[in-house]
């Protein structure tokens, strides 16, 4: 076992060996140009059709619905400012949550900047958004709705088919961010009827610097990055051949050892809670008990401090986070806990996510928990 417990999967993971070795093969043979039509651009070409055709099974699309992007944070920049500029003379009105990952509400933010109007729809107290509330906030004007599928933060799901059947009968552009759900939920994009979703690779054991955009055939869609006429004239950039081999190779890890990591991740958080409950800690779990993702835990310590928190439990030899690696350094509150408690609440000053994910046992879960029951009754005491 190496000497700390990681348990901020959340945030990013670990390349799986199968994955290194992938992309170790295709930078030694694999260097042409997918672009070209000699015999090492075809070759190229070749594998990238092959991890095309994985990426789009993993969700239910065909292989020309995928775009492959820099990762999660390009893909929702490119859903939601494609979408924008794709149908700003069909209207300017936008509803998203109070919850997004930041690569939403920032373009978001932008798109107010420049004469949009955007409605931030609240959330419940577990973090979830009523579909009634969705449906409300529809307007004749209304050309986007981008809901992600599950947080970061606290793991809650949210209602993405039932809005994804509302809004069948209106003609706004459905967008899910699904970063954090891919490759431990079973997605379907048919049956989520959504016509935008974002995933990236580095949170199921890929490389960083890789990810796609699921575009349903016929979804209007302005180019986000110009120059060749790379992903069919969609998103311009040589393609990254190693990163594409071992997003694919990551996805089909996932997709056979899904129902098996779900299991075990649940396994996990129900040891922690055994542990929190025997030391007779003074805790509230955060979020949804049941439609949460199975890796994300985010727990509330009545008495104690994030930053001393995280400072202790990283002495002590345990990665755990305050939230969203984004937001990491910031001494600003999390927006999601805002969100579900308030300005005041305490939710906001002791909070922790621990985030399970390859590698771990449940006898690091098990250090990990009584480690961290140590520091709260210290810190508290």
């Amino acid at each position: 076992m190496s000497s700390f417990i990681y348990l901020d999967h959340a945030a990013t993971s670990p390349m799986d060996e199968k994955v290194i070795d992938a992309m170790t093969v295709a930078m030694r043979e694999v260097y042409g140009n997918a672009s070209s039509v000699h015999r090492a651009g075809r070759e190229a070409r070749k594998y990238i059709d092959n991890a095309r055709d994985v990426l789009a099974q993993s969700i239910g699309a065909k292989p020309g619905e995928i775009i492959l992007t820099s990762g999660g944070t390009e893909a929702d920049n490119t859903a939601i400012f494609g979408t924008a500029y794709a149908r700003s003379t069909e209207g300017k009105h936008i509803i998203t949550t109070q919850i997004e990952h930041h690569a939403v509400l920032h373009c978001c933010e932008k798109l107010e900047r420049e004469g949009y109007d955007v409605t931030y729809l609240p959330v419940d107290s577990k973090g979830i958004v009523s579909v009634e509330a969705v449906k409300n906030a529809l307007r004749d004007d209304t050309i986007l709705v981008t809901i992600m599928y599950g947080n970061n933060e606290v793991g809650t799901i949210q209602p993405i088919a039932e809005i994804g059947e509302v809004l069948r009968d209106h003609k706004a552009t459905f967008h899910t961010d699904a970063v954090q759900a891919y490759g431990v939920e079973n997605i379907d994009v048919a049956n989520l009827h959504v016509d935008l979703l974002s995933v990236s690779a580095h949170k199921i054991n890929g490389p960083k610097g890789i990810g796609f955009l699921y575009q349903k055939a016929g979804t209007p869609l302005a180019s986000y990055a110009y120059g060749g006429a790379q992903e069919k004239k969609r998103r311009a950039g040589t393609e990254n051949v190693p990163a594409v081999l071992g997003f694919a190779t990551a996805v089909q890890n996932a997709s056979e050892l899904r129902e098996e990591k779900r299991a075990l991740y649940n396994r996990f958080k129900q040891i922690m809670l055994d542990v929190f409950i025997q030391e007779a800690l003074t805790f509230h779990v955060n979020g949804d008990t049941q439609k949460v993702l199975p890796h994300v835990f985010n727990v509330s310590f009545a008495g104690m401090e994030v930053e001393s928190f995280l400072v202790n439990l990283d002495m002590a030899g345990v990665c755990a986070s305050s939230g969203s690696a984004c937001t990491a350094g910031s001494i600003d509150p999390s927006h999601v806990l805002v969100a579900m408690f308030g300005k005041g609440a305490e939710e906001l000053r002791n909070s922790i996510r621990f985030s399970f994910g390859q590698g771990l046992t449940e006898e690091d879960v098990k250090q990990a928990a009584e480690k961290t029951a140590a520091i709260v009754k210290r810190l508290v005491n």
